[in-house]
């Protein structure tokens, strides 16, 4: 058996003597073509959470009612951020010339699914700068929920630069006052920042103090403009 085995070390070793001889000299010589190859050969061996990771809103595979209404919320801040002025829903053409009567607001909203309704309380709860009533969006769920990513894809298709950062204490202040007060890059092309702070249940008192200070001071500054 030692024979054995000493016998197939040695033709293994053999043949691999034999392959490394043939690849070097089919090998061809460096070109310019080998950063491409890089590229695919990187792709090919990245983690498969982030190859087949949502990349725009129909490919989101989370629920679909808070998806509509997380963009809803994001969209209805087009009017101050891009200065877009919402446009207004066309009125359906009615099949009868005079409707024998009209359903009331209580029977109308009865058929309305909870989605169109939530849409409906959000547009009433703009504030005097046709802003949203709440400055900031939670997204609460278990691990592997997919928080991150809706609302990383959201940002995207909204038009805004999504910026990630973590609720701890050290650098938070600095990351979220430059986030808020400089653009996010040079050019015709440039976009706002929408901030996407993750962990936010394990924050400690001072980076929610420092968030709520900051959304606080631009309600102060808006109202002081309006005046």
């Amino acid at each position: 058996r030692r024979h054995v085995l000493e016998a197939s070390q040695q033709l293994t070793e053999i043949i691999n003597s034999c392959l490394e001889s043939e690849t070097s000299a089919e090998s061809p010589e460096p070109s310019g073509e080998a950063e491409p190859a890089d590229e695919e050969d990187s792709a090919l061996h990245c983690l498969w959470v982030d190859k087949f990771t949502p990349r725009r809103y129909v490919e989101l595979l989370s629920d679909d009612y808070t998806n509509r209404c997380l963009l809803k919320w994001l969209k209805l801040w087009d009017t101050v951020v891009f200065g877009k002025e919402k446009a207004g829903k066309k009125a359906k053409p009615s099949a009868e010339p005079h409707p024998a009567f009209s359903q009331p607001k209580e029977q109308q909203n009865k058929w309305k699914t909870k989605v169109q309704l939530t849409e409906e309380i959000l547009e009433a709860e703009l504030d005097q700068h046709k802003r949203p009533k709440y400055k900031v969006a939670l997204l609460c769920g278990p691990p592997g929920l997919g928080k991150t990513t809706l609302a990383h894809v959201i940002a995207k298709h909204a038009g805004y630069n999504a910026v990630e950062m973590n609720a701890s204490p050290e650098v938070f202040k600095t990351r979220i006052e430059a986030a808020t007060q400089m653009k996010s890059v040079l050019g015709a092309n440039e976009k706002p920042n929408c901030l996407i702070i993750d962990e936010i249940d394990g924050a400690p008192a001072a980076s929610i103090n420092v968030l709520l200070n900051i959304i606080h001071r631009k309600d102060v500054e808006g109202e002081a403009a309006a005046g």
